[in-house]
């Protein structure tokens, strides 16, 4: 099997360099708490080996060939952005909500119930699915596994051997860099826990989401 190791490494690192939605995912899971991020990190990678797979078998050929399937997976992607973008607006709504009734001494002030805390299992739960959905119903993954990836396979080899080979590696290069990024999120979670930078955290990531959402379902209207 001959594969452009170099060439393919290059490109892989400078596609991770440049933030897209699965970015912002695991660094926003990684701020509420490290174990969801990793959760995260773990399921963006699980949705690239969909993608891998379907790649190798050639479904990613069908999809693209097809616009209403190709639009489709377009079109949820943006939604499911839009959805994420929402709640985390709505998040930060709620926060500021919160800090200012605590602030307010008057009689009209009504003190609010703590928040329940998320058991591991759901922060897992959470995170991974996050993770492997925004990767999974993001269009770029299509088209990096049918149009990129396959100008490092060579014609000496097995195709799908090859494929399923720079494929995997892609997915173990993205969970050591996630995996970082989860180390640097999580050195800074004192400070995205105040409450005025985390209510703004949550609308700047937010607004970043359904801004992704709709420069997607633009695109494929």
């Amino acid at each position: 099997m001959s594969v452009d190791l170099i060439g393919f490494l290059g490109v892989v690192l400078v596609a991770y360099m440049v933030p897209g939605p699965d970015f912002l995912v695991v660094l926003r899971s990684a701020a509420e708490h490290p174990s969801k991020g990793r959760a995260a990190a773990l399921g963006a990678q699980a949705g690239l080996c969909v993608h891998m797979l379907a790649a190798a078998i050639g479904l990613s050929v069908i999809a693209t060939r097809s616009p209403l399937v190709y639009d489709a997976i377009k079109l949820l992607g943006a939604a499911y952005l839009i959805h994420l973008g929402i709640r985390a607006v709505i998040a930060a709504r709620r926060a500021a909500r919160d800090r200012s009734s605590t602030t307010d001494t008057g009689p009209a002030a009504t003190p609010q119930p703590p928040r329940p805390a998320e058991s591991a299992g759901a922060r897992w739960r959470s995170g991974f699915t996050q993770g492997l959905l925004t990767n999974v119903l993001n269009p770029k993954a299509v088209l990096f596994f049918l149009s990129i990836l396959p100008q490092f396979v060579h014609g000496d080899g097995s195709a799908t051997r090859q494929i399923l080979f720079l494929g995997t590696l892609d997915v173990l290069i993205g969970i050591v860099y996630w995996f970082a990024l989860v180390v640097v999120a999580a050195r800074l979670r004192t400070l995205l826990a105040r409450p005025g930078v985390r209510s703004r955290w949550e609308l700047t990531t937010g607004w970043l989401f359904i801004a992704m959402g709709v420069g997607v379902g633009v695109a494929a209207a």
